[in-house]
């Protein structure tokens, strides 16, 4: 599909509400909000489209492309999450490469199936997932000393949610993020995540990632501690709070077995706990 009316996205119906964790929430300055929603809209239709069942990879390429070069200002048509991050962006004066990396994820989603390492996993998230935290503290106008926390905040939600649809993503699209090299070291297998129950062998790798999630998140405290923006840190220790609960979810529940997932009594929760943040 080429020409002037051309819409590359195709919204999979997902939202704000569906993911596990707040996304420009009310906590967030009102000011600000608008901002997000309109970079979490770019990111959920890139998204959508390099999880397509139905798009073959140099589609999901092309599209992502024009995405990009709509956000750059190279075209005007074909993206319309792309032209309002665009203006977005200009009026907020926040760097493009916070959603450009973005698109480098998604276009490795498009022809990657498989990872060989942790390392290579972490590359993976160093794009998927670390730019949106990045774009939230540069949008906030927070010193890059909240970077270093924040990236590992965001690479442990994304390794908690890949470890989520472990199941699912294989069935789906036939991708598995489990690094092979843990599965080899313990004895299991990408198959293994083709049955209805997990393994011994899987667990362990299970427990592995959740311990190395458990560094992260050590790491990540900080974040609450040293965001200057009273409203941030108590957002970013919401999330915080929410990650630890569904690290212990996963801890003692089989992923396979059904998906395991936070309940409104853990957002609870997680508020009060972060409460604390507010002075």
């Amino acid at each position: 599909m080429s020409g002037a009316t051309e819409n590359v996205e195709s919204w999979s119906g997902k939202d704000r509400g569906d993911e596990n964790f707040p996304v420009g929430s009310r906590l967030i300055g009102a000011k600000y909000r608008p901002h997000i929603h309109a970079y979490y809209a770019f990111a959920r239709n890139a998204d959508d489209i390099a999880d397509s069942s139905t798009l073959p990879a140099e589609e999901k390429i092309r599209r992502l492309d024009v995405m990009e070069a709509v956000l750059l200002g190279k075209r005007e048509d074909g993206s319309p999450s792309a032209l309002k991050l665009r203006h977005s962006l200009a009026e907020t004066r926040v760097s493009s490469v916070h959603a450009t990396d973005l698109l480098i994820a998604f276009r490795r989603d498009a022809t990657k199936n498989r990872y060989a390492t942790i390392d290579e996993l972490y590359n993976y998230c160093r794009y998927s997932a670390v730019p949106v935290g990045r774009y939230v503290i540069d949008l906030h106008g927070e010193s890059h000393e909240c970077y270093s926390p924040s990236d590992a905040l965001c690479i442990a939600l994304q390794v908690l949610n890949h470890m989520q649809d472990c199941g699912k993503d294989l069935a789906d699209m036939d991708r598995c993020y489990m690094p092979q090299s843990l599965l080899n070291h313990f004895g299991s297998s990408i198959d293994d995540m083709r049955r209805r129950q997990e393994s011994p062998a899987l667990r362990r790798v299970f427990v592995t990632l959740l311990d190395r999630i458990d560094r992260l998140l050590q790491a990540a405290a900080e974040l609450p501690e040293i965001a200057r923006d009273r409203r941030l840190r108590l957002e970013t220790a919401v999330i915080l709070g929410l990650a630890k609960r569904l690290q212990r979810r996963l801890a003692y529940n089989d992923p396979l077995e059904q998906r395991v997932k936070l309940s409104k009594l853990d957002v609870v929760f997680s508020v009060i706990g972060a409460s604390r943040h507010l002075w």
